[in-house]
């Protein structure tokens, strides 16, 4: 048997960065169930990509990988162009007008999903308090007064703890289910969910832009859905031919199954006549991969000795690139509220477990996604199909805000990750 101060399900972006987060600020011995085990880098790049805020570089720069991440292949951008294929509106938002404090030279970071999580994980192997279990996955959890047990699905002797220990049930005093949108530890908790059809399809793919991508993230809002270009970091690391975009392209359903039926040269040119031909003509440089989107919201992020965060608790609209920062937010909310009170050679105790934090951390967190998830709804049905007349006024008004600083500054702050209630390690305080 193997006892545990917390029990992490899902060793993914999220999972090992609330690891690395408890780590940081406690001894809590902590175990990690994933058996999706990393790989060395290659040289091919992968088409899930997530857009990084300032907030979560400082989350990574606190934990010390941010460096890692940023030697391997994360993109910056310092500018985003956003559009109305069906009107005259269009918006630019540019760093060097953020007054934030201290000042920012970028927007974000584009960075494939493979680097962030291969920096996060070899920094959890080096720490010998986190302890992985990648052989076999979980079969069962069950609670008490005080503590979670946990057994594995089969052959138990297997040698699959990271010092050979063999997988063993697991006793914790706390489980988190950070595995994903179909989320494992939610379905056996029974923990209630809302959830809404998109009634969107979002297809992801490596293209070219031979006119470069400028640094920028595009954006262009078709009749069907918007089409995000973000820019890529070649995988030679080279700035020379800053060509390579992952694209984003949300469209309905019957839209997606045309588009990927199309052979590599008609997609590109939809492509091409999508963007307006904004960054030249574009070349497909990977497979095209689809799947659906769907808003997701557990009632609520603690059950009884179980919390749920990242896309085990919640999943938006890829729209605005939002959902893994808040996943991020999520995990050094988590741990914050896990060691506030510990000292350094604490464990957690069942008063801890069983007190009103846990139940403010699910309010603070479930606030801030209630909020987000409102915001790309208002937003997906203001670029709805329109009558002519409102989509001249949708175009009037993206102009008057493209030309008004407070509104814009505002816009920036919130892309930025920049808000008034974060937790402490999503502030720079490290050299980064």
């Amino acid at each position: 048997m193997q006892k545990f101060d917390v029990l992490i399900v899902g060793a993914g972006m999220v999972g090992l960065t609330l690891a690395l987060a408890l780590r940081k600020s406690s001894q809590l011995k902590i175990a990690l169930v994933d058996t999706s085990v990393v790989t060395e880098l290659d040289q091919n790049i992968d088409v899930r990509v997530s857009a990084i805020n300032v907030a979560s570089k400082n989350i990574f720069a606190n934990l010390g990988i941010w460096s890692a991440i940023e030697n391997s292949r994360a993109q910056d951008y310092q500018h985003m162009h956003v559009w109305d294929k069906a009107g005259v509106g269009k918006l630019d938002f540019s760093a060097k007008d953020s007054n934030s404090f201290p000042p920012e030279n970028n927007l974000g970071w584009i960075i494939e999903n493979k680097v962030i999580r291969h920096a996060l994980w070899q920094e959890a192997q080096l720490d010998e308090g986190i302890h992985f279990f990648t052989d076999n996955k979980l079969a069962s959890i069950s609670h008490g007064d005080s503590e979670v047990f946990a057994t594995f699905a089969h052959d138990a002797s297997s040698q699959s703890f990271s010092n050979s220990a063999p997988a063993q049930p697991i006793i914790a005093k706390l489980v988190v289910g950070a595995d994903g949108a179909n989320s494992w530890v939610r379905q056996q908790m029974d923990m209630a969910m809302i959830f809404k059809d998109y009634d969107h399809h979002a297809i992801v793919a490596t293209v070219a832009c031979p006119q470069g991508h400028k640094n920028t993230a595009w954006q262009v809002f078709l009749p069907t859905g918007p089409l995000a270009f973000l820019p890529l970091k070649q995988a030679n690391g080279e700035d020379s031919a800053s060509d390579l975009c992952s694209i984003v392209y949300s469209t309905s359903p019957d839209d997606a199954q045309r588009l990927t039926a199309l052979g590599p040269i008609e997609f590109a040119k939809e492509l091409t006549a999508a963007s307006d031909g904004k960054l030249g003509d574009i070349e497909l440089k990977s497979e095209c991969f689809t799947y659906p989107l769907t808003m997701r919201l557990a009632q609520d992020f603690v059950k009884e000795r179980v919390v749920l965060i990242g896309d085990a608790a919640h999943t938006i609209h890829p729209l605005a690139g939002q959902g893994v920062n808040l996943g991020l937010l999520d995990a050094a909310a988590l741990a914050q509220t896990l060691t506030a009170k510990l000292d350094k050679h604490e464990e957690i105790t069942t008063e801890l477990v069983n007190t009103t934090e846990l139940k403010a951390f699910s309010r603070w967190r479930k606030s801030e996604a209630t909020e987000m998830i409102a915001a790309m709804a208002g937003i997906k049905q203001a670029f709805t199909p329109q009558s002519a007349p409102i989509q001249l006024l949708r175009g009037v008004g993206m102009n008057i805000l493209n030309n008004f600083g407070p509104a814009k500054n505002r816009l920036i702050a919130q892309a930025l990750g920049a808000k008034a209630d974060l937790p402490e390690l999503a502030y720079q305080k490290d050299k980064l």
